[in-house]
């Protein structure tokens, strides 16, 4: 068994909350240079000259890439042969997201109370999702989660009859809604299966993945290919004014799902595509 202090995740947290916000993943970089050479509208090819030139003035300047430094959300696998020591591991996340947005001079987005709209301040509390896994480590992902692209995220119960067709069809039309307000060109994340909560948690998972990397699934990789080209055929584009790059990339993440259901969910993520994650 192997101890690890929560003192170690608190700081861990910390420096990928503006580690996130500072610098864009290489395969979201690459992804926007990828799209600006396929671009065949003017403006969205300067707007993703743009993007690209804005991210590496973040790195440069050490500053965060967008100024909706986002909802913490943070995946912790944590290996069940690891005994923590020193506190709640909860707080310590919280801790961490406190000290990281503090310290990061991060914006802090978060209201206390949906209803009463007043601002916590430190950008607590996180959304925090836990594994356990084999092994003796613990791996953290921090994804600040913008609010833009979040909003036009969505959920439907499609009936089993429906099937890839209707999948399709929901996704389209979710894109499509969301328009120019998402912050195109955007990750899509799909998630197919489970239950109310389960679908939209993998579609969550979905947008972590790495882009340029397929489902595993030949089927469900097709899939990918086909959302993709049919997202781009929309003619949203860059900031939704028009162009063939609306989407970067579209990752399915599926699970096992009641006879009588085809759930869906379309988790949105915006150009700033911020992930980071460290092992402990």
């Amino acid at each position: 068994m192997r101890t690890i202090h929560v003192d170690d995740i608190k700081d861990t947290v910390a420096r990928l909350c503006w580690e996130a916000c500072y610098y864009l993943p290489f395969d979201i970089l690459d992804s926007f240079k990828k799209a600006e050479q396929r671009e065949v509208s003017p403006l969205g090819k300067s707007i993703l000259n743009q993007l690209i030139e804005n991210a590496e003035v973040a790195a440069t300047e050490h500053m965060p890439y967008c100024h909706d430094t986002g909802l913490a959300v943070v995946y912790v696998e944590v290996g069940q042969e690891v005994y923590l020591t020193g506190g709640s591991f909860q707080e310590s996340i919280h801790a961490g997201v406190r000290k990281g947005y503090q310290e990061g001079f991060l914006r802090k987005s978060v209201v206390g109370d949906p209803l009463l709209r007043v601002n916590t301040n430190d950008n607590t509390p996180a959304v925090i999702h836990t594994e356990i896994v084999p092994g003796d480590q613990v791996k953290i992902t921090l994804l600040p989660k913008g609010g833009g692209s979040e909003n036009m995220s969505a959920m439907k119960f499609l009936l089993p009859g429906e099937g890839v067709e209707g999948v399709k069809k929901f996704v389209i039309e979710t894109i499509e809604a969301a328009g120019g307000k998402a912050c195109p060109p955007v990750i899509v994340g799909v998630g197919i299966g489970g239950s109310f909560d389960k679908v939209t948690a993998i579609a969550k998972e979905a947008i972590l993945r790495e882009v340029g990397v397929h489902h595993h699934e030949t089927h469900i990789a097709e899939l990918e290919k086909e959302l993709l080209e049919e997202i781009n055929k929309t003619g949203i584009g860059p900031q939704g004014l028009g162009g063939v790059n609306t989407a970067l990339w579209v990752a399915v993440e599926t699970y096992a799902c009641h006879i009588t259901a085809l759930p869906v969910a379309v988790n949105i993520q915006c150009h700033a595509a911020r992930k980071k994650s460290a092992v402990i």
